[in-house]
């Protein structure tokens, strides 16, 4: 049932009912305990130490929790959220069951704007927290119709694609990169010699970039991007008005636009994934350690295991942290089902055979063939793009 607010306290007081609502929201963080980070146990004499933070473990399931507290918590403070407000986003499926939590906890209702392609699973979630699906043809028209849905109801639009970067405090505050430092302190060795993720919006990477330089740390940053997204090409040619057609198949990350939130200034690398690669690597890390994750979670790995190689071969110790997004759950009609990986012509062989080969039998040399393409270096100045992969 959704949250309740007495009225009769305040006297139709709407500064009174933005102050329970966040009350609301930052109750909903008091009672939930920081996210797990799990070492991934590689083979002996490895030398690189590797840890997922598992962000499934959060009331909604997914990395996307954090982003939403933090959107719901923005908006209520620039009076863009009121009582009775219908909250809409454009969002291919995490972050609006995570919005669609919140709005519930309000008392409001809340809109999903998202592609037709996104995984029933997720739709299912958004509805049973009380939430309304809205589809259009592509991900390129989300925004658009978001828009327009709170402008016909005098809602607001969350708009996570601009406001990811701003709503979370990057200097800490229990903020992601905060919890991943806090967590490592006990660690061979505590300071990461990098943070792999993912871009969706760009937050996380936002914040996550941030805070390195504002901590004064030597860890960097590598974003890793799927097939059918800009992120990757913007980057290197330094053009953040690069757009593509068509949408990422890897939900929660890659888009046809570079977004508003992502902060290429922050990023000293970034690595192109196959789609393939990353399913490979989710179904490999189920059997390796019987993690079940989604699709996001694999191209992460496949950066992380590029990053660990190149760190063993040069006789480095080290860490590196990386992000298991969201369960596998959410994905059974989908990365784990063996209809739709036929349909959408995915041949996982090929690159479950190379990852195997990191994962097990610290063969290294065939890593390369994992990834399309791989820019920046080690000191984070200027990328150069590589060769990509045919």
């Amino acid at each position: 049932m959704p949250a309740t607010f007495d009225v009769t306290q305040c006297c139709d007081d709407e500064r009174a009912w933005v102050s329970w609502a966040i009350r609301q929201v930052e109750a909903d963080a008091n009672r939930s305990a920081d996210t797990h980070l799990i070492p991934l146990h590689l083979p002996h004499g490895f030398g690189v130490d590797i840890y997922l933070k598992d962000e499934s473990t959060h009331p909604t399931g997914s990395l996307k929790h954090r982003l939403a507290r933090s959107l719901f918590m923005y908006a209520l403070c620039n009076g863009w959220i009121r009582q009775g407000s219908v909250v809409v986003e454009a969002s291919s499926g995490s972050t609006a069951v995570s919005e669609a939590y919140f709005a519930r906890l309000l008392g409001l209702p809340f809109v999903a704007v998202m592609p037709g392609t996104t995984s029933r699973r997720k739709i299912e979630l958004i509805e049973r927290y009380g939430g309304t699906c809205d589809f259009v043809d592509t991900g390129a028209q989300v925004y658009e119709r978001a828009q327009q849905i709170a402008d016909e109801t005098g809602g607001h639009y969350l708009d996570q694609f601009t406001y990811a970067e701003r709503a979370t405090d990057w200097r800490g505050n229990n903020n992601i990169a905060e919890s991943i430092f806090d967590q490592m302190e006990r660690e061979p060795h505590p300071v990461p010699s990098w943070i792999v993720v993912g871009a969706g919006t760009g937050g996380t990477s936002a914040t996550i970039g941030r805070y390195l330089r504002y901590q004064g740390h030597d860890t960097k940053l590598c974003v890793v991007d799927p097939e059918n997204s800009v992120f990757f090409d913007g980057w290197v040619d330094h053009d953040a008005g690069r757009t593509i057609c068509g949408g990422s198949r890897i939900e929660g990350i890659g888009r046809p636009r570079t977004e508003p939130s992502f902060a290429p200034g922050v990023v000293d690398r970034m690595i192109k994934v196959p789609d393939a690669a990353s399913i490979a690597a989710v179904h490999l890390l189920r059997e390796h350690t019987g993690l079940f994750a989604g699709g996001s979670t694999g191209t992460n790995l496949v950066g992380t295991l590029r990053l660990a190689c190149e760190m063993q071969a040069r006789g480095e110790r080290g860490s590196i942290v990386t992000l298991l997004c969201d369960g596998g759950g959410r994905y059974e009609q989908t990365y784990y089902d063996s209809t739709w990986l036929r349909d959408n012509g995915i041949d996982m062989d090929v690159y479950r055979e190379k990852l195997i080969g990191a994962f097990r039998r610290r063969e290294w040399a065939d890593l390369d063939a994992v990834v399309a393409a791989d820019a920046g270096d080690s000191s984070g100045t200027s990328p150069t793009p590589s060769r990509s992969v045919q």
